[in-house]
């Protein structure tokens, strides 16, 4: 399997990139052109998918868009061409928490899926998926609170939502705590 391709955008198009590593050309099923320039080095991550007639490869900037593609092609019923459109048009943070905020509306909006894909991905990959990037947060207040969250047991995907909410108050960091377990008690 190649994990990554490193080398000089030869060309590229609305969904592939040439990528040229100084004798070979490889082309990767590739959905953000807006992030390629020509001639520009760039490292891409890719996914090496075998059928009986073909042999792809798929292309992703960071290995957290990479970590959810796997994810999402392991949902019955979305193929990698599918999971690469979503990946391009959804964003992987959003994709992330309508996942796990159950946003069906959001989901069925994401192209190539229908209510039955979207409630499956839901089923599947709910609790699953790489921490969204919300977690990370600049206010060291919040960072403390999200520690004594994950202290009492809860889940990064569970604690997201919650700082999310209150991330816009000047509190202290027992005002944050008591409020984001007054918020987690509601969840549940």
């Amino acid at each position: 399997m190649i994990g990554f391709i490193k080398g000089k955008v030869h060309a590229f198009g609305k969904d592939y990139v040439i990528v040229d590593t100084g004798s070979i050309g490889y082309r990767i099923n590739f959905n953000r052109p807006e992030l390629l320039k020509k001639d520009a080095e760039v490292t891409i991550y890719t996914y090496q998918h075998v059928r009986e007639d073909e042999i792809s490869l798929f292309g992703f900037m960071s290995l957290k868009e990479y970590d959810l593609f796997i994810k999402l092609i392991s949902v019955k019923g979305l193929g990698p061409k599918i999971a690469s459109g979503i990946l391009a048009f959804g964003g992987v943070d959003k994709i992330i928490e309508a996942i796990e905020t159950k946003d069906i509306a959001y989901i069925k909006s994401l192209p190539g899926i229908g209510a039955k894909t979207a409630s499956q991905m839901i089923l599947d990959l709910k609790g699953k998926l790489p921490e969204s990037q919300e977690s990370m947060i600049e206010n060291p207040k919040l960072n403390d609170v999200i520690d004594a969250l994950k202290a009492l047991g809860y889940r990064q995907n569970e604690i997201n939502p919650v700082i999310n909410k209150i991330k816009g108050e000047d509190l202290s960091v027992d005002e944050y705590i008591k409020k984001a377990l007054a918020l987690m008690l509601k969840q549940r």
